[in-house]
This record gives structure tokens, sequence and C-alpha cells, in this order.
């Protein structure tokens, strides 16, 4: 159990055993100062317990190590966690409003309660608001949204508290009705608060992304990379308190794979290292933006890879002299560059073997570069689509 989780863990059990001692001295007293709301209060009380079992459970699965079957990890039942809990609030929100609406409708149900109740219900304000503010703290603190649901719902049992208090206090006036109208009251807060618990939660179990700030922070720190040109198809996703980035990375098209591996490396651990949520970075390494290059995704699909490229180049180099065919054997290695649709190929022969003293390298290079291109025809066959070729002799 890493750190985070025990710090939630023990948050939550401290709300979950005062919670229990606040529910058994609020309906004790409720039946003993003849409140019938204060006894009510005291059940809801008991729901806040409810929602502390679903804090330990979200919080305990969540943190379990990514396996086979959920590579990412576990963290979306963290937040699977926090919609139930969305859901009871609304649920219990609905239910006060009814029970207020009742009483208003049936004022037979009014009751008229003692002092101590009301001294009860004060009390049950002042611990319940005190629970939601360390709870806040803690969830700010880890940044957990399971916690930031628990430390409302605690709120909401303080609200409660309020209309219970608010009523018993109308009893006294003489306005037995003031306590269902600020039921009612509470109970449309509870329900926004649920609303937006739940529609968080949704939005992030369909992958909403980032919001624009972090975005604007993580392109910010991506182009101030060495050696990244430009950047594009930048995408992110949230799994409970961490955030998932996929990124195509524009470098140069002549480095080698080990400059551009060593590049998406340094661009991983410096957006890990630089901002606190983010856990993984996948990076995509591309020689040019090729996301609306003539309005396809992949331009260069039609393209041969090597193994078929050097089938059809070794047909092609029979039409050549002898001579020309007798340097295929001494070729040191050769590059393939697939830009803007096209292909080109440099191959690179050693220096020992050049046979015109009175000629530079680069002209020997270029007279055999002419050749080759020649004995190429326009086009070239490919099952995705016919190609053009363009071979650069180098000698090294």
């Amino acid at each position: 159990m890493n750190e985070r989780t025990a710090y939630a863990l023990k948050v939550t059990w401290i709300g979950a055993w005062i919670n229990l001692v606040l529910s058994a001295v609020k309906i004790f007293f409720g039946w003993l100062g003849h409140s019938p709301a204060l006894i009510a209060d005291g059940i809801h009380s008991l729901s806040d317990l409810a929602t502390d079992v679903i804090v330990v459970w979200g919080s305990k699965v969540g943190d379990k190590s990514a396996d086979l079957d959920h590579p990412y990890g576990h963290a979306r039942i963290e937040t699977l966690a926090t919609v139930i809990m969305g859901l009871v609030l609304f649920l219990l929100a609905a239910g006060i409003f009814w029970d207020a609406a009742s009483r208003l409708l049936q004022p037979e149900r009014l009751t008229q309660p003692t002092a101590m109740a009301f001294l009860i219900a004060l009390l049950s304000i002042v611990v319940k608001e005190a629970l939601y503010r360390y709870t806040m703290v803690a969830a700010k603190k880890i940044d957990s949204q399971l916690l930031r649901a628990n430390a409302w719902h605690h709120r909401s049992d303080a609200f409660s508290s309020v209309v219970v208090g608010i009523g018993i206090f109308g009893n006294f006036l003489g306005m037995p009705w003031w306590d269902p109208l600020a039921a009612i009251g509470v109970a449309l807060m509870i329900a926004h608060l649920s609303h937006e618990l739940i529609w968080q939660g949704l939005k992030e179990l369909i992958d909403t992304g980032a919001n624009p700030d972090e975005l604007a922070e993580i392109e910010q720190l991506l182009q101030s990379t060495s050696g990244v040109k430009d950047v594009h198809l930048l995408r992110t996703r949230k799994m409970g308190n961490k955030v998932l980035v996929d990124v195509h990375l524009i470098v140069d098209d002549k480095i080698s794979v080990s400059e551009g591996h060593q590049i998406s490396d340094a661009v991983r651990f410096k957006l890990i290292e630089s901002i606190d949520n983010i856990s993984d970075v996948m990076v995509h390494i591309d020689p040019e933006n090729d996301e609306h290059l003539d309005g396809q995704t992949c331009i260069n699909r039609r393209l041969p890879l090597r193994g078929l490229l050097m089938q059809q180049l070794q047909q092609y180099w029979q039409t050549v002299t002898w001579r020309e065919q007798s340097l295929f054997a001494q070729i040191q290695r050769i590059h393939l560059h697939y830009l803007r649709g096209h292909l080109s190929v440099d191959i690179y022969f050693p220096l020992e073997i050049l046979s015109h003293p009175r000629q530079t390298p680069s002209e020997q290079a270029q007279q055999l570069s002419d050749r080759l291109n020649q004995a190429l025809p326009d086009k070239i066959h490919h099952p995705q689509g016919d190609y053009t070729l363009q071979l650069m002799i180098y000698y090294s």
C-alpha cells in the first residue's frame, strides 16, 4: 500500500468512527428530546458509514498495481466509487426533499422538540463541519476526488443538522414551517453537489482529457525539449488522480533511430518529473507532420518496406553493367527515407573502391547515382499503389 492510499484510509477511518459515535448520540437524544427530525438526522449520519466503506474499498482496490487484465492500473475504480458517492448523495437529497415537502403538506407531522435536541443539533453542525474541513484538506493534499466526495457528504450531514436546528428554533418562535422550508433548500444544494460529482466522474470514465491550461503546460515542455521540431496529436486522459499522455513529436528526418528514441525518453521523463499527476507518456516519433497531409492519416502507407524494396532493386540493377553490379557486394549500409509520400534510398560505399583519381568522390557518386536511377522505371509497382524512387550514392 502506497503512502497516498494509507493517508486516505487513515482520514476515512477517523471519519467513520466519528460518524458512528455522532449517529448514536443524535438518535438517543432525539428519542429523549422528542425530536423525530433529530432521530432522522442520526439515521442520515449512519449513511456516512456506508460511504466511508465505499471510500475504503475504492482506495484499496484503486491502489492495486497494473496487471495483465488492467495494464493501466486500477485507478478508474476510485472514479467509479466517486460516481457511486454522487448517486448516494442524490438519493439523500431526494429523501430530504420528499420528507420536507410531506411535512409542509401535513402540519400534524410537525414536532415540538426540547432545547436538548437543539443543542445536539448545534453540536452535530460543529463536528460535521470540522470533519468536512479535515477531509477536504486531506483530499487536496493527495488530489483525491473520492475524498472530496466524502468530505462533501460530511458537509451534507452538517446541512441536515442545520435544517434540524432551524426547524427546532422555528418551533421555539412559533413558526414550525421553518423546518421543512430549510430542508428543501438544503436538499437542492446537496442535489447540485451530487450532480457535480456524478458528472465529473462520468467525464473521467469516458476518457475526458486534461483542461486547456494543463495542455498548454504540457505542450510548452514538449516544445522546449532539444531535438523536438514540433508537436501534434497531443492527447490526454485521466485515470483517478493521474493523467496519461499520448503525443507525436516531429524530429529531424535524418537522425538515427537511437537519437529519436533518446529524444522520446527525454520527453517522457521530463513530463513525469515536471508535472506531478502525469503517470505515463507514450511518444510517437515522426520525421514530418503527417496528421493532415493530403487528407490522409498515413500518406506513406503505399511505400514498401526494406525487404520488398531490396528484391525490386535487385531486379532493376541487373540491367546495369557487370562492374557496377559487382560494387553492390561492397555496400556498407543503406538508409531509407519515407517522406511526403516519396521514398529515397541512400547507399554508402567505402572510399577504397573509388576508381577515378581525377574525379572527386562526390562527382563519382553523382555519376553512379545517375546510372542507377536511369535503370529504374518511372513508377515502381506496389500492391498498395505505384510509387517513385530516388537513389543517392555516398562514399565514406
